[in-house]
């Protein structure tokens, strides 16, 4: 791996680093932010959503003094390969192709090599770094935001054990049933609908997947509320399942970082009660 970058900040480093991957079949890039904090510190995964990098919650996220106070490090991984030989979509739709991975293992050509963003966030990445940087893999915690959100909740429902606490800014909790999501998992994954299903929260948590510890908040006045993200079927699905669900919809705010920012420290607060019982 090679560092592309550090700045100093909060009594830590944010850096970003840059390293092959054998699961894209490319580059890839991600940001650190590494704590002073003395041995081995608990990890929060940051998944970013539609068009992002990890430069978006870097820059705009505002979870540095948080992460700070309680001595966690934050991941936050890009949302697709990318690169000259990587396809896109055809019409250069936001919503698929580059910046758009979904946070799936793609099957269909011409994604289905490049496009492996599932086993890189379980598997490939964890693996580096839990061998490159002080962190403790037994801690781990994950969120995320619209797409991020749902890649956060469908990772944690699929991997029991992994993660001791889960949340999501704005997730797409129904990818199966709204315009965003048929879109992705029909490109990547073809049309036989029983092959989204592990990529569905709602239908995970209807299967009988559990997480020990669930957080989500949604903007009311979000734009993307009733078409493509609607929470209420997240919270009829937990409630049905009986797992626990804390569900906060905040009057004026919107999807935006403006949204995610005022929200970031309660939820790495909450992250880091679960980290350190």
């Amino acid at each position: 791996m090679e560092r592309i970058n550090r700045w100093r900040a909060h009594g830590g480093w944010q850096e970003v680093w840059r390293h092959d991957s054998a699961e894209t079949g490319t580059p890839m890039a991600f940001s650190i932010f590494l704590p002073d904090t003395e041995g081995p510190r608990p990890v929060v995964w940051y998944l970013s959503g539609l068009t992002c990098t990890w430069a978006n919650v870097t820059e705009k996220g505002d979870f540095r003094a948080a992460c700070a106070r309680h001595g966690l490090i934050l991941v936050a991984p890009d949302t697709s390969p990318r690169g000259d030989e990587v396809p896109d979509d055809p019409d250069g739709a936001y919503d698929f192709g580059l910046g758009a991975g979904f946070y799936v293992d793609a099957t269909q050509a011409p994604f289905a090599r490049h496009y492996r963003m599932r086993s890189y966030i379980e598997a490939e990445l964890p693996a580096l770094v839990g061998a490159q940087f002080p962190a403790d893999m037994e801690r781990q915690a994950i969120t995320g935001h619209s797409m991020g959100g749902h890649g956060a909740l469908t990772i944690g429902l699929r991997n029991p054990g992994r993660f001791r606490s889960v949340s999501a800014f704005a997730p797409i909790v129904a990818p199966g049933d709204c315009p965003w999501g048929q879109k992705a998992l029909g490109g990547y994954l073809g049309p036989d609908r029983a092959d989204w299903a592990e990529y569905d929260a709602c239908r995970l948590i209807e299967a009988g997947a559990r997480l020990p510890a669930l957080k989500v908040d949604q903007g009311a006045a979000d734009g993307f509320l009733e078409s493509q993200l609607m929470p209420e079927r997240l919270r009829e699905a937990c409630s049905a399942s009986g797992q626990p669900l804390d569900l906060g919809l905040h009057d004026g705010y919107d999807h935006s970082y403006y949204f995610i920012s005022s929200f970031m420290s309660e939820h790495l607060d909450w992250h880091a009660a679960h980290l350190t019982a």
